[in-house]
Formats: C-alpha cells, structure tokens, sequence
C-alpha cells in the first residue's frame, strides 16, 4: 500500500525535483560523453583512454546502483537521493577547480558513483509518493525527463563546450545539481524507512529470481539495449548507405522524441485499466523487436522505420515495467529493487551493443541488428502474458 496521502495536485508538486534528477543523471552521462573528444588535447587520439573515460560513468553505475537502492531502505531515500545530488556537484566542482584533463577520469568516475546513489533513490520515491493508481503516469513521466536529458545532453552540451569547453560543462553540471538538491531538500517530503523483516541471502535470491522481478527487469534490459544499439549503430548503418550526418542524426533524434513522447502516454493507459503491464510489456517488445530488424533494411527507409519503432516500444516498456516492479515490490525493500533493476538496465545498456559489435566483426552489421531483434524478441515471448501470468499490477482509475 502506498504511503502517500496528501492531495495530488501537492503530490504532483513535490514529484517535479524526482523527475528533474531523473534529467540530471542523463543530461550528466550524455552531455560528457557526447563531446569528450573535443577537449581532450593530445589524447583524443588515444581511443583507449577515450573508451576508459566512457566506461568509467556506468561501470560505477553497474556496481554501486544495487548497494545504493539498498542503503535508501535503511537510511530513507531522501538522504540518499540528495547525497548522491551533493556528491555529483562535488565531482563536477572538482574538475573546473583542476582544470586539467589528466584528472579528468577521477571526475567522471565520481559523477558515476553519484549518480548511482540518486537514480535509484529517485526512482523509489516515485514509487512511494505515488498511490498505485497513478504508478504508471508517474513513472512515465520520470522516464519522459530521463529521455530529455539523453536528448538534450550531447546538443546542449556542444552548445556549452563551444562557448567554454570542458570546463564550463562541467560548471554548469554542478550548478544543475545544486539546484536539484536544494529543490529536493525544500519540496520532498522525508519518508521514513519502513520496518523491515530480516532478510537472508536466500531470501533476496528468492525475490530477485522471482518471475515478478525477473521478467520486468529482462524487458528493461533488453528495451535498453535495443536504445543503446539505435542511437549508436543506425548512424553507421545510414552512413554505409550513402546517407548523410543530418539524416542519420535525424533518424536519432526521431527515435529519442518517440521513447519520450510514448512514455506518458503508456503511463496514464496503463493507470485508466486500458491496458495490463504483461500485455503491454510483452507489445512493447515486440514492436522493439520489430524496430531492430526494420534497421537490417538499407536506406533511409529502414533507419526512420527502425526509430520509430525503437522508440515507441521502448517507450510503452519503460514505465509498465517500473510500475509492475513497483507494485510487486514490498514497500520496505523498493530501494532495494530499484537499484537490482537499474543493474540490468546497465547490463542491458552495455550488452547490446557488444552483442552487435561482436556479431557485425565476425558477420555483418545487418546480422548483428537481426542478432538482438532475435534476442528482444525471445524476451518477448517469454513475458507474454499467455505463460506463467504476471498480475495486472494496477486499478483502474476512478
């Protein structure tokens, strides 16, 4: 049962500094990421240090999300959510002081942890601040500013590169992140943790194998995947068909205005009871599916096509997923799931692409797209809601 009680126009009020950190943690990993090479001096040639530097953010992310999601049940998620908040400024602080791009993988290797501590700590606040009812128009709303951020990051982030260079971004990323954690401090409320049972390692091995958890993490997974694989590989794929950079970044920018803009939409569905989180979870991935082998067609045909298509089915994936998770989840241990649950996204995040990469080596990029569109639609198949069925996780609302 949700905590939350107040009226909804003030939860929907205390809800905006979640969903602006939800934007912080994305504008934080692409916004850098986009543009690192520009601002590197000698060592842009170097595509090792280059790679560490990219790897560095989210190989935090893998590691420390679940012990974080864990931590924000002992200790609440709000101290969790705006230490991450502070921690993330502090790194950012750190290299505008330095200035020197030999430090600048300690940088980015503390964002990544901070990140970690208050992408999961946000997203269980979402969950219970939020009555089951309104689950899915929240969580799509959180994924529709995590979106904007990874939209908006690499372009804003050039903007302010070309103005001030590495620098400048950096500064403008602590500024970002202070005023999310002062707007944090004033507007969330400070849920206290909830008393938990004692819990084994057979216990959580338990819940985290069970097809509750397990099915809603696979379709987060592999929806992030399929959204690493777009925005990395259908420029290559556009580029090996005659086509130019601003068709190919079109084609992104066309997949990511999809993710975003079916995310709400998916939410407030799943909220009135027009659709089920299995059926939909399960459509989801099969439109993705979909999307992947559209991008094996050549031309600029398949790569609008394969946007579109990624975009949308990860877009419904997104926040029926979460909901599911977090109406599965016993309040006392959501930090705990959310942090469980954003591993797999990382996982997913890092393996499609490798997945991709290592079959296009030993094959072609057209297999390598028919790779994983096999793979996401496996995944498919097995959260259909004709096998082990999974609870329609909300009820309509009234």
């Amino acid at each position: 049962m949700s905590t939350a009680k107040a009226d909804p126009a003030v939860e929907r009020w205390r809800m905006w500094p979640l969903y602006a950190a939800g934007f912080t943690t994305a504008f934080g990993a692409h916004a850098v990421a986009a543009n690192l090479a520009f601002d590197l001096d000698g060592m842009a040639s170097s595509l090792l240090y280059l790679g560490l530097l990219l790897a560095l953010y989210d190989g935090a992310e893998v590691l420390l999300k679940p012990v974080f999601g864990t931590l924000a049940d002992k200790v609440g998620a709000k101290p969790v959510l705006l230490g991450g908040l502070i921690g993330f400024a502090a790194a950012s602080v750190l290299f505008v002081l330095v200035a020197d791009t030999n430090w600048l993988w300690l940088a980015r290797l503390g964002q990544g942890a901070a990140a970690s501590a208050f992408s999961p700590a946000a997203s269980s606040l979402v969950a219970r601040l939020t009555p089951k009812a309104r689950r899915g128009s929240a969580f799509g709303t959180y994924g529709f500013y995590k979106s904007l951020g990874y939209t908006l990051g690499p372009l804003l982030g050039g903007a302010v590169m070309w103005v001030g260079g590495l620098g400048l971004l950096f500064a403008v990323m602590t500024v970002l992140a202070l005023i999310v954690a002062i707007w944090v401090h004033t507007a969330v409320p400070a849920l206290p943790p909830l008393p938990r049972s004692r819990q084994t390692v057979v216990d959580l091995a338990r819940r985290l194998s069970d097809h509750r958890f397990l099915r809603p993490t696979a379709a987060l997974a592999a929806a992030t995947a399929a959204l690493s694989v777009g925005v990395g590989f259908l420029p290559v794929s556009g580029a090996a068909a005659g086509l130019g950079p601003v068709a190919t970044g079109a084609a992104v920018s066309v997949l990511a205005l999809c993710a975003a803009i079916t995310q709400p939409r998916a939410g407030r569905a799943l909220d009135a009871g027009r659709i089920s989180a299995a059926v939909g979870v399960a459509a989801g991935l099969t439109l993705t599916a979909v999307g992947l082998a559209c991008a094996m067609i050549p031309g600029l045909a398949g790569v609008l096509a394969a946007g579109v298509s990624i975009g949308i089915g990860t877009g419904i994936i997104t926040p029926l997923a979460f909901a599911s998770l977090a109406s599965s989840t016993p309040e006392e241990r959501m930090g705990q799931t959310m942090g469980a649950t954003e591993l797999g996204r990382e996982l997913g995040d890092a393996g499609g692409p490798l997945l991709v990469a290592g079959v296009a080596a030993a094959a072609t990029l057209t297999a390598g797209f028919g790779a994983l569109a096999a793979l996401v639609f496996l995944v498919g198949a097995a959260t259909a809601p004709g096998r082990t069925p999974i609870p329609i996780v909300t009820q309509k609302h009234r």
